[in-house]
């Protein structure tokens, strides 16, 4: 079942292009994000009073470390792709797996078996051969190059401490609280960024009156955020936390494989070459290493 959940978060993550790419010309930055955890947190509420626990989640510190990174994630990742295409963010995100890797390595002393590390580095290569080649001649731009170096990490130190988090708090709380700390902060960053500007109250509900920003944003919320978070709390229970995050890659690989499906974009040898060896990778990485029950 962890293997599952795996395949549904790449799912889920791979499609969230189509809704971002419905939302940019629609709302600012800060907009998109506002209103992904304003369903993110409705739905998080729902669910813990399906649960019969709301606004009892604690409030604890491993709770608030796990919570810290997602949100910094999301802020560096944004401003990042200021400065930064989408390809050259995925090329950065395609080596969360090896942050991971290091970071679990020293923090939860998980270690890696040659095999695995093949496999790792099989799926990051071929996600990086495969968006460069799609993307041709480009520059970077290195101050965006490091904001997105600084969301990869607390991408890989995210999914570390959730691990870690594991052993005492359920998928739900986690969700809860990750899902509150990015309403609370982005909601506070939209309202600051309106006074400031000189913008009405009224101007906070404006992308609203797009039907396709609503449910473009919906599922960015309730799919990508808390869906995915619960997903990958789950899976960080039960595999080691590369395993777990080595599922990003076959998101890419998702991603590619929807825009030729549905945007009609052009199909080459090396799309398919590469998505075969993605899987491979997510696959071996999977069936190798140590097995490790300390969480379950």
């Amino acid at each position: 079942m962890p293997y599952v959940a795996g395949v549904v978060f790449a799912i889920f993550v791979g499609f969230s292009f189509l809704s971002i790419k419905i939302c940019v010309p629609i709302a600012t930055t800060i907009e998109i994000l506002t209103f992904r955890y304003n369903f993110a947190f409705i739905f998080a509420v729902m669910v813990t009073v399906a649960r019969k626990r709301a606004m009892m989640v604690p409030a604890s510190k491993i709770l608030l470390l796990t919570s810290v990174p997602y949100v910094l994630f999301m802020v560096f990742q944004a401003l990042g792709m200021i400065f930064l295409t989408s390809i050259e963010s995925a090329i950065m995100f395609a080596v969360t797996p090896i942050i991971v890797r290091i970071i679990a390595g020293i923090f939860l002393g998980e270690k890696s078996t040659w095999k695995q590390n093949i496999f790792v580095f099989a799926s990051v290569v071929s996600v990086l051969f495969m968006i460069m080649e799609g993307a041709g001649a480009f520059s970077v731009n290195v101050f965006g190059l490091l904001l997105l170096a600084f969301a990869s990490v607390c991408m890989a130190s995210c999914n570390v401490i959730m691990r870690y988090a594991r052993r005492t708090h359920d998928t739900v709380e986690i969700m809860y609280i990750i899902a509150a700390t990015g309403f609370v902060f982005f909601n506070i960053g939209h309202l600051a960024n309106l006074l400031y500007t000189g913008g009405s109250v009224l101007a906070y509900f404006a992308p609203c009156a797009s039907y396709e920003f609503v449910w473009a944003t919906a599922y960015l919320g309730v799919t990508c955020t808390t869906g995915t978070l619960w997903l990958m709390g789950y899976m960080l229970k039960y595999l080691e936390a590369v395993k777990a995050t080595i599922f990003g890659n076959l998101s890419t690989a998702i991603s590619i494989v929807a825009g030729i499906m549905i945007l009609k974009e052009p199909l080459a040898f090396y799309n398919i070459v590469c998505t075969i060896i993605i899987i491979a990778g997510v696959i071996g990485v999977s069936a190798t290493g140590e097995k490790n029950h300390a969480a379950a």
